[in-house]
C-alpha cells in the first residue's frame, strides 16, 4: 500500500484514485498519522458485502425448506467455574 501525505494526495487526487484502482488501497496520512484509505470501487463492494439480510441469505440456501435436518445436541454437563 502506498502512503501519501494529505497535501500530496490533494494535489494528485486523480493519480491516487487511478493507483487505488490499479494497485490497491492507498493510505493518506496527516502529520505522519494514518487518517484515510482510498479504495477502488470493486474493493469497497467486496468489503461492504451484499447488504442482504441474514434471513434472505438463509432463504436462498439449498437446504431451505428441508425438514429432516438433524442437529445433534451436546448433552454433556457444563463445567464448574468459580466466580
Amino acid at each position: 500500500m502506498q502512503i501519501w501525505q494529505m497535501q500530496e494526495a490533494k494535489s494528485r487526487l486523480s493519480e491516487v484514485v487511478k493507483k487505488a484502482e490499479r494497485d490497491g488501497p492507498q493510505e493518506i496520512t496527516v502529520h505522519g498519522r494514518s487518517v484515510a484509505v482510498v479504495l477502488s470501487r470493486s474493493d469497497y463492494d467486496r468489503l461492504a458485502g451484499t447488504g442482504e439480510s441474514l434471513a434472505s441469505f438463509i432463504r436462498r440456501s439449498p437446504l431451505a425448506g428441508t425438514e429432516d435436518i438433524d442437529f445433534p445436541r451436546d448433552l454433556s454437563l457444563t463445567r464448574e467455574s468459580s466466580l
